[in-house]
């Protein structure tokens, strides 16, 4: 089972995915390839597989990527091998995605795939606290970006099968690993009926 796990710059995705593979036997993540440099503390192949521009427009040419798109002025995709490998180990894979990404995985798998899509909401003026807090020097470009994004990326929440407000940490770990063990049951007892 692939999980979507969606919401704006700065709602928690790594915060929340890093819990629930700590948290369940079978979670696992799924990096994604982006040509932004590493963050404070970010390994390279853990959340991003971090390579060149010139290196990511190699792999859209050899068509490795379920898909991609250019998000905060950077390139960010899905790398077919890695996410066919990861569902072929049948581990259930959390993948933090923007929501074209989210739109473009379910045309492209959802008849293959069971995915479950989870969108997290934080309201505007604690998302720009969060984003001022995330670096010691917040770079006002970068923030007031993250922030354009906002209305566009509510306006896709339609996708998800799930949409929850992340104002408390625990409480939302604990929705979503709900969540997760619920559609396993229900794909579970689907599979035995049919």
């Amino acid at each position: 089972m692939l999980v979507l796990l969606s919401g704006v710059s700065g709602a928690g995705k790594d915060t929340i995915k890093k819990e629930l593979i700590k948290r369940m036997e079978n979670v696992t993540s799924m990096p994604s390839y982006t040509d932004r440099q590493p963050r404070e503390g970010e390994i390279d192949g853990q959340i991003y597989n971090f390579i060149t521009t010139e290196e990511f427009e190699k792999k859209i040419k050899e068509h490795e990527f379920y898909e991609y798109s250019v998000h905060h002025e950077h390139y960010y995709g899905t790398s077919r091998k890695i996410l066919d490998n990861a569902i072929k180990s049948g581990k259930i894979i959390v993948k933090d995605i923007e929501v074209n990404g989210t739109e473009n995985l379910l045309r492209l798998l959802k008849n293959n795939i069971d995915i479950v899509t989870i969108f997290l909401r934080v309201p505007k003026e604690e998302l720009r606290r969060r984003l001022e807090h995330r670096v010691e020097k917040a770079n006002v470009k970068e923030i007031e970006l993250r922030l354009n994004r906002f209305d566009y990326e509510e306006s896709k929440i339609g996708l998800y099968d799930y949409v929850i407000k992340n104002d408390d940490l625990e409480k939302t770990v604990q929705i979503i690993m709900t969540i997760i063990k619920n559609e396993v049951k229900l794909k579970k007892g689907s599979v035995a009926h049919e």
